[in-house]
Formats: structure tokens, C-alpha cells, sequence
């Protein structure tokens, strides 16, 4: 008799939000983001409900935010493949590049600008960096 694969059960727009700012958090704690920048990565312009997020999470994000958390999802994982070790990798957002796309400041600056688009910016040159799309 043959095993069964166990079911898998698909995400939820809840599971998704959920997960997605789990992992946010933990990256932003790793590039000891603070609330204010963090809140700049998101989108968000309202201090309370960025820690209703964080406290308790949420059910629902909007396109513009699960965007963003897709771009910083990929700058992370970009950097983790592209530098040696977590610490050089954690860092690297907040260190000075003389990348014209940074103009002499960090990566970090140009992603708290509060566009979408430097997020983008970002994760595509890092994916160049990479050789291509990851």
C-alpha cells in the first residue's frame, strides 16, 4: 500500500497577510529598520496601524503593500545569496555604495524614498548583480 502525500491547504488572504508581515518584521529587525522606516517600506502613513500590524497582524493588505513586501522580500534574498555572511549581508542596505543608482548614500536611503519604484530599482539591480531574474 502506498503512502499518501499529506493535503496541503492553500493560503488564505489571511494566511498571506499573516506571513507576509511575519517575515517583514524579522527582516526589518535584521536591518535593525526602525518604526518609522519601516513604516516607509510599507506604505503606511498611520503609526497605529502599523502596530496594530505588528502586534496583532491583519487579515487583508492592499496591492500596494503585498508590492512592497514582495520587493524587499527579494532584495533579502538577493543579498543572502550575493554576500558571504548573514552580518555583511544584514548590513549592506545601510552602507554607503558609489553606485550611481545610490549617488554615495545606501541602498536603504534610496528604498525610503517612498516609492515603490526604488524599492524596484533595488531588488533589479541586485537581480543583475545575480546574472538575472532569481
Amino acid at each position: 500500500m502506498h503512502a499518501r502525500a499529506p493535503q496541503t491547504q492553500p493560503l488564505t488572504p489571511h494566511g498571506i497577510a499573516g506571513a507576509g508581515l511575519r517575515t517583514f518584521f524579522r527582516i526589518a529587525e535584521r536591518w535593525q529598520l526602525s518604526a518609522e522606516e519601516q513604516m516607509t517600506l510599507l506604505g503606511l502613513t498611520s503609526p497605529s496601524t502599523f502596530y496594530k500590524w505588528k502586534a496583532h497582524g491583519t487579515t487583508r493588505l492592499s496591492r500596494d503593500t503585498l508590492e512592497r513586501l514582495s520587493y524587499v522580500f527579494g532584495i533579502y534574498k538577493n543579498l543572502q545569496v550575493l554576500l558571504p555572511s548573514e552580518p555583511l549581508a544584514d548590513s549592506w542596505v545601510r552602507r554607503p555604495n558609489g553606485n550611481p543608482l545610490f549617488g554615495g548614500g545606501s541602498p536603504l536611503q534610496r528604498m525610503l524614498s517612498g516609492n515603490v519604484a526604488d524599492l524596484y530599482v533595488v531588488r533589479k539591480h541586485l537581480d543583475a548583480e545575480r546574472g538575472g531574474w532569481s
